[in-house]
């Protein structure tokens, strides 16, 4: 179950060179829309299965936080930093999540896990304020906002649990709200879309199939089944692989502050993860495990 997990960050980590080099340029909403909405319909059609009773406003409102607003939002910083800072930035997320569960779910965080979200904070102002590359402020509030989007979305689903129609129909329901929205602000900001080319399709082909439709499913399933600071913990691996993707396929390089930051916010997600026990072995132990 974790390990499937643990899938959904390490696709999400190919997002930023997929945006920065197949999808068209200045295009974030159009980017967003066209990963989310036909993944959504998709799996509608395959489900066949529609919300019932509270599940229309939920449905609503995790599409809006998981999908419409974070999609917006990341790919503006995508678009708008080098992938490895924009995706480092959401390694804050677990401690995000931790603050949420404790007052939405009443799960206290433990002195280390708090020691680790203080260390991950100075990380990210290593990262942001020492760095001798020119990072753009929309860019950085665009993936704050984004994070703190989806740690919303990760608490409220854990609240809300599954639905009886199957976590299938609630990716489907999501993925399709969110989408939606995303469309329709996309019409009125960026206007109808320009003629595409093969690796623009190519690049929106495989964000909805592979890097949506799938992931997603994986991760939902994780948020319902494990605690919020856990499966947030396994979001550490998409910063990882977009560094390594940049450094290997772009050529990007990050500043000796930046590695700093990097390093410092790495060690705390490491040191929370392991103080979070999952039976037998630990979470840490389990995300390694073949």
């Amino acid at each position: 179950m974790r390990n499937l997990t643990a899938v959904a960050p390490v696709l999400w980590g190919t997002t930023y060179l997929v945006t920065t080099e197949f999808l068209p340029a200045d295009r974030p909403l159009l980017a967003g829309t066209l990963r989310a909405l036909p993944a959504g319909l998709l799996l509608l059609a395959v489900t066949r299965a529609r919300p019932r009773g509270a599940w229309w406003w939920r449905a609503a409102v995790l599409g809006t936080l998981n999908i419409g607003l974070f999609f917006a939002l990341l790919f503006v910083a995508a678009y708008r930093l080098p992938g490895g800072v924009a995706a480092v930035l959401g390694a804050l997320g677990p401690f995000v999540v931790a603050g949420l569960a404790f007052g939405l779910l009443g799960q206290r965080p433990s002195v280390r896990i708090l020691a680790a979200g203080a260390a991950g904070l100075i990380g990210v102002a290593l990262l942001v304020l020492r760095s001798t590359a020119a990072l753009d402020p929309i860019g950085l509030a665009a993936a704050f906002g984004g994070m703190v989007s989806m740690s919303f979305g990760t608490v409220l689903g854990k609240r809300w649990g599954k639905p009886d129609a199957g976590l299938l129909a609630l990716t489907g329901w999501q993925l399709t709200v969110g989408g939606a929205l995303l469309g329709i602000v996309a019409l009125f900001v960026e206007g109808l879309p320009n003629a595409f080319t093969w690796a623009n399709f190519g690049g929106f082909a495989y964000l909805s199939l592979i890097g949506t439709a799938g992931a997603y499913f994986l991760w939902f399933r994780g948020v319902t089944t494990m605690a919020p600071a856990q499966v947030s913990m396994l979001s550490l691996l998409s910063p990882v692989v977009a560094a390594v993707i940049g450094w290997i396929v772009l050529g990007q390089s990050l500043s000796g502050g930046q590695l700093v930051g990097a390093a410092v916010i790495l060690g705390a997600v490491l040191v929370g993860a392991t103080t979070i026990k999952v039976g037998k072995p630990t979470l840490l132990k389990a995300v390694v495990a073949p």
